[in-house]
């Protein structure tokens, strides 16, 4: 048995219009903790991918050691921007152009690719945060919607009643202020873990930016064609 005067006989003895909104909150709550446990567990696995593959990109003895390196990691977002730069490296290398042409269009083409190339993953890795955006903002007013139809009928109760004593108005309207109460349960930890995941995937930016960053300067070193040295190295 329920007790009366529970907070589950108020949800039961909620109007339709409440109990729709609360259920609503409800299932976004549950979409929103699939997400963030989901984020939790990705963003940590990539963080580590990402420190570990810079440190032995930035120790490989040569540019294609160091792309052996990272590629071993198939998973890896670093993994990915480099095979895409490398891919568009070879089609520029095996393009029927002078290599002095070739030479000024290789930094800013492989620029582009690597800036497509990390504005990619992160987009993947990005995708479902909105919705915990959305939560964040648009919990408490739905559960406002819902404390305002709650009170609305509370009122209309009072008008058939023609009574306004506070043990006909009380039952309602604290049925009505559970609609609040849950959005702002759903709110609150959505705002935090959307603010904390954001941090995680800047430090992940970083890193893919910082790796795009080394990977041209080794280009520039190490391949001939692209540098203007005598005699290549790869």
């Amino acid at each position: 048995m329920i007790p009366e005067g529970g907070f589950f006989a108020m949800l039961m003895n909620a109007t339709f219009g409440v109990q729709m909104v609360m259920m609503f909150l409800v299932a976004m709550s549950l979409w929103s903790w699939t997400i963030i446990f989901h984020k939790l567990i990705l963003y940590n696995r990539t963080k580590r991918q990402v420190s570990k593959g810079y440190a032995l990109f930035n120790d490989a003895a040569d540019l294609s050691e160091g792309l052996q390196v990272v590629s071993r990691d198939e998973g890896s977002p670093l993994a990915k921007v480099g095979l895409l730069a490398v891919g568009e490296f070879r089609k520029l290398e095996k393009a029927d152009i002078e290599r002095d042409r070739k030479r000024m269009l290789v930094k800013d083409t492989l620029r582009r690719v690597l800036r497509q190339g990390v504005s990619e993953e992160m987009r993947r890795l990005g995708s479902s945060l909105s919705f915990l955006a959305t939560c964040a903002n648009a919990a408490p007013f739905i559960g406002l919607f819902g404390t305002v139809w709650g009170i609305m009928h509370s009122f209309h109760s009072i008008g058939l009643s023609q009574s306004a004593a506070l043990a006909t108005v009380a039952p309602g309207i604290s049925e009505a202020l559970i609609a609040t109460a849950i959005g702002l349960v759903v709110a609150i930890p959505a705002t935090i873990a959307y603010n904390y995941l954001n941090a995680m995937l800047s430090e992940v930016e970083t890193e893919l930016v910082n790796f795009a960053g080394a990977f041209l300067n080794r280009v520039e070193r190490e391949v001939s064609w692209a540098s203007g040295a005598g005699s290549r190295n790869q």
